[in-house]
């Protein structure tokens, strides 16, 4: 999410594209995401799944925050919950998300330690459009990373997230532009 701030504003997005980030929404109050982009002068909303009373009605509020805002693409970064069909379908087209394998492989969690275990000599990262079917969706980029020898789950995380900080701002960019 801040790489993606910060290449809105180091690229000069609002300028160039008529588009710049205007709010962070986490389902989680202590999230150091929301104070980072709440010091950036964001709008920032903190809604707390565990209070609604069914996953439907969480995406319901979320849905409603996020369009009051009208946004011409809604960015999935860093947010961990599976979305209902409903608001899958809601912002179909307008929602992306970045996974950090190489989709189709590995959709799901733990995906660097499934890399290391299942002999890969490469991982990466993908962004996609999110569809109701978990870490699926059109492919829109993906980077390339070596599993090393001696890699660990961590090790492989950290050179895979340099990686998505530089393709996702980058994704973002280039949809926001067309």
């Amino acid at each position: 999410m801040a790489a993606i701030v910060e290449a809105s504003r180091r690229r000069d997005w609002h300028e160039k594209h008529g588009a710049q980030v205007v709010a962070v929404i986490s389902n989680k109050a202590e999230a150091p995401g929301l104070a980072w982009a709440k010091a950036q002068g964001l709008t920032t909303f903190a809604l707390d799944h565990k209070t609604f009373a069914s996953r439907e009605a969480f995406d319901a509020s979320m849905m409603a925050q996020i369009d009051s805002f009208e946004p011409a693409l809604v960015v999935l970064a860093g947010f961990m919950r599976i979305l209902t069909p409903g608001f899958v379908d809601h912002f179909a087209g307008r929602l992306i998300n970045i996974h950090p394998s190489l989709l189709p492989a590995f959709a799901g969690l733990n995906t660097h330690q499934r890399a290391i275990d299942a002999g890969c000599k490469f991982a990466g990262c993908t962004v996609h459009r999110v569809t109701s079917e978990l870490d699926h969706g059109d492919i829109l980029d993906q980077a390339v990373v070596p599993v090393l020898r001696g890699d660990t789950a961590e090790s492989l995380a950290e050179r895979v997230l340099t990686q998505e900080h530089r393709i996702f701002p980058g994704t973002v960019e280039r949809l926001v532009a067309a």
